[in-house]
């Protein structure tokens, strides 16, 4: 079996807050994994994990066959790794100063040294598919929320990652606007590549996860088909949770 992602024993604390208590997890290549979770569960500093924006504490993160250890490493090592992952923040994290196309060409001009020229042809071809054909020289401010997201998604496309890590890509937007993201990371989960997704949005994970995983405590406290854990889950803290979240969409319509 292809393990994309693979987690072993991952503890990470902050002071004297212990959020991660021992994860691990195998992804396979190709799976749509959504993490489910209370606030506080851990959902986000395990994807801030994988690719070292928040290094482990102890563990080891692999990538692709490319195994890095939270205790022994090195620079390069982090760097290697990272151009194996693309991540799509909740707040968009997109230069200000810089237009839509400038934003989705600045990594493959700056990291993989791409001709400027080439560069431009690829990122339109990717903004196209976001749709976002008629915004290139449209500077951050003047997008929508969901616009401004699609762009992020987009610049995590251009790099060619084995797997893209999205950290709740809905939460900041208004919504109205949340359904055009969600469609957009729908397309992108059929082009095949693997994909982790922190994400509240219930309906989305039936339709798109191939695995959900609920988190609680720094734990993962039960796994499995969309249709098992969120239409029948074993776990009474898994139930709890989703008849919350339920009841609280459903007062929101």
């Amino acid at each position: 079996m292809e393990y994309m992602v693979k987690l072993e024993n991952i503890h990470k604390s902050f002071g004297d807050n212990h959020i991660l208590k021992g994860v691990d997890l195998d992804i396979k290549k190709g799976e749509v994994v959504v993490i489910l979770g209370p606030s506080g569960s851990g959902k986000t500093t395990l994807l801030r994990t994988i690719n070292f924006l928040d290094a482990a504490d102890e563990g080891s993160v692999t990538v692709n066959d490319f195994k890095v250890d939270a205790k022994k490493h090195n620079k390069s090592q982090v760097i290697e790794l990272r151009r194996k992952t693309a991540m799509v923040f909740q707040n968009y994290n997109l230069f200000a100063n810089k237009t839509i196309l400038e934003n989705v060409m600045e990594g493959l001009v700056t990291v993989k040294k791409f001709k400027k020229s080439d560069a431009e042809e690829m990122s339109k071809n990717i903004l196209n598919k976001v749709g976002l054909s008629e915004r290139y020289d449209f500077y951050p401010a003047q997008l929508s929320g969901g616009q401004q997201q699609r762009a992020g998604i987009a610049r995590a496309l251009i790099l060619d990652p084995d797997v893209i890590l999205f950290d709740e890509p809905t939460s900041a937007l208004d919504p109205e606007l949340v359904g055009e993201v969600l469609n957009t990371i729908k397309n992108v989960a059929q082009t095949g590549i693997t994909m982790i997704v922190v994400t509240h949005e219930i309906a989305f994970a039936k339709e798109v996860a191939t695995r959900v995983i609920f988190m609680e405590g720094g734990k993962v406290v039960e796994q499995g088909p969309p249709e098992e854990i969120l239409v029948n889950p074993k776990e009474p803290r898994t139930q709890q949770f989703l008849s919350r979240i339920t009841n609280t969409n459903q007062k929101d319509e």
